[in-house]
């Protein structure tokens, strides 16, 4: 009896300090799962400061260069967004479904025509010896190729996104020039542009914010 008891002791040890395989299988494996979980949300932590900083790196280059802008620059870049502006507007007329759009773009080539004779009228009579260009610059080309091969699911969110950041970047040059140019009538232009344009932003933002 006594070896019995004995027996039975050492099996009880074994067992309490041998828990089954099974339970530390689970419990590396949970372990595993925490760390996998802890690297992804990293991961997209990391993407997405990448992401803002990207962006704000590109609206802090638009400004600098805004605020060194040369007359010649300023008309080419203004003249620039209105291409884009009327372009891509005509690609929404023809491929979105989306009324609040199609009435954006209506509002995109009616505004932007106006404002390209505007500018035509305020070099004219500042006497400044600069022309408009007479195509787009290649990344506004890109732009206007990424919509143009856009998913038609996706377009109207690709088209007004567009927008807002075209508006803005639009907006710091327009206001840039206004304070710091160095042609009188060419920054009365550029002064009053800013008016609509912040009205387009305004608009644009709206619009996109109300797309599902």
């Amino acid at each position: 009896m006594y070896r019995y008891l004995l027996l039975a002791g050492a099996a009880t040890v074994l067992v309490a300090c041998n828990p089954p395989a099974n339970n530390a299988a689970a419990s590396d494996a949970q372990a595993a799962g925490s760390a996998a979980a802890a690297a992804d949300s990293a991961a997209s932590s990391a993407i997405s400061s990448a992401g803002d900083a990207n962006a704000s790196a590109a609206q802090a280059s638009v400004s600098a260069a805004a605020a060194t802008a040369t007359t010649p620059d300023f008309v080419t870049a203004a003249a620039s967004t209105d291409m884009f502006e009327i372009q891509a507007a005509k690609l929404a007329e023809k491929r979105s479904t989306n009324a609040d759009v199609k009435a954006f773009a209506a509002m995109m080539i009616h505004d932007h025509t106006q404002s390209t004779a505007a500018l035509k009228a305020a070099i004219k009579a500042s006497g400044a010896a600069v022309t408009l260009p007479s195509e787009l610059p290649s990344d506004m080309k890109a732009k206007l190729d990424a919509l143009t091969s856009a998913a038609p699911a996706d377009f109207d969110k690709a088209y007004m996104l567009s927008q807002v950041m075209a508006h803005q970047d639009a907006l710091t040059v327009m206001k840039a020039y206004g304070a710091n140019g160095d042609t009188p009538l060419i920054k009365d232009f550029a002064t009053k542009t800013a008016v609509v344009v912040q009205m387009h932003l305004d608009k644009a933002s709206n619009v996109r914010d109300s797309l599902k």
